[in-house]
């Protein structure tokens, strides 16, 4: 996902994450001490454009002592990963019922040296559960401020439940009693749970600020971010219509139409956006907001889509190189802006698409190599910086 929507590298460190509860040794390790580990497994998953940088400086202090490597490429990551498990209530809810049925007759006409002249039948079960709730909160710090990134944090739970039941059938008769009884006992994993929210906030986190609908991997009843939904609308916001109509163009052609790449609403562009929108209305001779949103959120994640990607990448550097106008960038993570004057292209830009310009209009993408297709003219954005409580 990372590479289809061209987002910049997210170069990321964990802090240790540990049970800040004190459950865990409470609960002789009912839930994990140290969920580090998942921390790096889930972020180093990712892949794409996503790099997971470990902290671990007293290795790289020894490794320098033994002149193993002095370290001098390390990677400088962009930001800091903090949290920890900070929740864990167990028995919210607790139930518990059982049946007890017991026949009993006596027979008559047994000899008296018997020890009895009953016989019965008796029936009992018995069922208890309980249920318990994990939560995991992250957040992002700035790796050269180490002041927290605004609305970049994920907090999920998870309710995990736990159940005895057993079941008992006996006979007594003339004083024997034989009989059978079973239990069973079935517990949702903790640890399993805990990994499984930690593989969630991961995704929702970097998602959250490389701005990328995310909501899509989780599944189909998965609620969109409010948060990347507002980076999208801004950005939409902060464009000419002209300029709305290119970057709607180049994601078209990731949706597998060759619409020219013109900057204009001609006949092709506007079939593909009905396609696509049905709700588009060519009266208006633009495009709305829900429409660029619709055209974003459902880029296919298809190895096709990757491969316009690579194509489009090598028209876009090919007019770059026969143009004087730098490249527009698409949509910023939520951040807040410093009093002093705007910074230009950090590497914390999101979702960079790589636009760049050219004077010659109108060419169509028809083929693999499009290497004479034309750019619409597009103008640099403020991008990569801190936006205001304001402007979000």
């Amino acid at each position: 996902m990372t590479e289809i929507y061209a987002t910049d590298a997210l170069r990321i460190q964990s802090n240790p994450i540990m049970d800040n509860t004190g459950a865990s040794a409470s609960t002789g390790s009912e839930i994990p001490r140290d969920v580090t580990e998942m921390i790096k497994t889930s972020l180093n998953s990712i892949g794409g454009r996503v790099v997971f940088i470990p902290y671990d400086p007293a290795f790289i202090q020894n490794q320098m002592v033994t002149k193993y490597s002095s370290f001098s490429n390390k990677v400088i990551p962009n930001v800091i990963l903090s949290g920890g498990i900070t929740q864990f209530d167990r028995g919210l809810v607790t139930k518990g019922e059982n049946t007890d049925a017991n026949i009993e007759a006596e027979i008559k006409g047994i000899p008296d040296f018997l020890p009895s002249k009953n016989v019965g039948v008796r029936y009992g079960d018995e069922a208890k559960s309980g249920l318990a709730s994990i939560t995991l909160d992250f957040n992002l710090l700035d790796f050269e401020t180490m002041a927290g990134v605004p609305k970049m944090n994920a907090v999920n739970t998870m309710k995990v439940h736990k159940a005895v039941a057993g079941k008992e059938l006996s006979l007594s008769l003339i004083g024997q009693t034989f009989g059978m009884k079973g239990t069973v006992k079935k517990v949702q994993g903790r640890h399993a749970a805990v990994r499984l929210l930690v593989e969630l906030s991961m995704i929702q986190i970097a998602g959250k600020y490389l701005a990328l609908p995310y909501w899509r991997l989780v599944g189909q009843d998965a609620v969109p971010d409010k948060v990347v939904l507002d980076a999208v609308r801004g950005y939409y916001y902060s464009l000419s219509e002209q300029h709305v109509v290119a970057v709607a163009q180049q994601w078209l052609y990731l949706h597998g139409f060759n619409v020219p790449q013109t900057g204009q609403l001609e006949l092709a562009t506007k079939q593909a956006l009905r396609s696509l929108y049905p709700k588009y209305n060519d009266t208006e001779g633009k495009i709305s907001p829900e429409g660029f949103e619709a055209i974003w959120i459902n880029i296919p994640i298809t190895q096709e889509a990757l491969r316009r990607r690579h194509v489009l990448e090598q028209l876009l550097q090919q007019a770059q190189a026969s143009s004087q106008q730098p490249p527009v960038a698409e949509i910023s993570p939520a951040k807040e802006s410093p009093p002093q004057a705007l910074p230009e292209r950090t590497e914390r830009t999101v979702a960079a698409e790589k636009k760049p310009t050219a004077q010659n209009q109108g060419k169509a993408i028809e083929d693999e190599t499009h290497s004479n297709a034309q750019l619409a003219p597009l103008n640099r954005q403020g991008i990569g910086r801190f936006l205001s409580e304001k402007e979000w």
